[in-house]
């Protein structure tokens, strides 16, 4: 039966994508002599903001999200980024897979506030993975074979390739929430007045 291991080697912000993601480069390795004919991937990605240190401005930035610092003791916990998927092709020994994870710039997203808060450095993060392997028995028969919970990998991602990211998407912009009612009006007044941007609304 396949014994799979997981490394993540970099992560690239995703071409031409329709809206913000990162590719994470995601080599797979099986520990057993055997093919695997497919692997059907899931992943879910965690921050874990305990694994770094911070300055000052640092601080002053992530009491949003953590509150005072002498507090970060009880209040800083691993946190759900993303839930991802990726199917692997067939494969001997080992090989190499994108996988894609959307991110998003609304600052109501525990995640943004904490990459956008960092002003340099490494962001570490944790990838639990799970799913189905599927290859042949020794007579050529089809076999299912669940990937073990406690598989995971460690990657520590650069803050500049998640501020490159955005800066592709959103050059010199960021994201504000507004109440529907509040969003409706300034749209009324936008078409009314035939401005141009939201900015000048």
């Amino acid at each position: 039966m396949p014994d799979l291991d997981f490394i993540v080697e970099k992560a690239e912000p995703a071409a031409m994508a329709a809206s913000p993601h990162l590719n994470f480069t995601l080599s797979v390795s099986n520990a057993e002599a055997e093919a695997v004919l497919a692997v059907a991937l899931r992943c879910q990605v965690r921050i874990d903001p305990a694994g770094r240190a911070y300055d000052e401005e640092e601080k002053r930035r992530l009491r949003d999200l953590f509150g005072e610092p002498a507090r970060w003791g009880q209040t800083m916990r691993s946190m759900l980024w993303a839930h991802t998927s990726v199917m692997v092709g067939g494969f001997v020994g080992r090989t190499s897979v994108e996988m894609p994870v959307a991110c998003t710039f609304d600052f109501n997203v525990a995640a943004t506030k904490y990459f956008d808060a960092l002003g340099d450095g490494e962001a570490p993060l944790s990838f639990l993975f799970s799913g189905t392997i599927f290859y042949p028995s020794v007579e050529g028969h089809l076999q299912v074979s669940p990937i073990p919970w406690e598989k995971e990998a460690k990657f520590r991602l650069p803050v500049q390739t998640w501020r490159r990211m955005m800066e592709i998407y959103y050059p010199n912009s960021a994201w504000l929430n507004l109440r529907k009612d509040v969003f409706d009006a300034l749209h009324d007044f936008k078409m009314r007045e035939g401005l141009a941007t939201w900015e000048q609304a």
